[in-house]
């Protein structure tokens, strides 16, 4: 499977990477390409990394979220991870790197708790 990067420019100076597919040996260096990218255009409040539509992610694409982390801090910018897959949860969670990222709570799609109106 590829893997796509969409950058978006959220409220408050933001920036979102959002990749989506896997992110491997052979397509890890396409997230440390877009980190550095937001970066060289300019200095956001924040970069959030978005992991919701990662469907796998290994060591060398964990070792390129840290290079990004490492980049963002040097820069003077937090990068964080937001809503990541149960997949990247757990392996950001077994290296033992799920706090440097924010600790983020996994993505549960499908979970939101339905409004419950009063007299139903």
């Amino acid at each position: 499977m590829s893997l796509s990067i969409v950058k978006s420019v959220l409220s408050g100076g933001v920036i979102e990477i959002a990749p989506r597919g896997e992110i491997d040996v052979d397509t890890a260096y396409e997230v440390r390409e877009a980190i550095a990218e937001v970066l060289t255009k300019g200095r956001p409040a924040r970069i959030e990394l978005n992991m919701r539509l990662v469907t796998f992610i290994d060591s060398v694409g964990i070792s390129a979220m840290v290079a990004g982390f490492q980049t963002a801090e040097v820069s003077g910018v937090k990068l964080v991870v937001t809503e990541p897959s149960r997949f990247v949860h757990r392996q950001l969670w077994v290296t033992g790197l799920l706090g440097l990222f924010g600790a983020p709570e996994p993505y549960l799609a499908g979970t939101a708790t339905p409004e419950v109106l009063p007299g139903a």
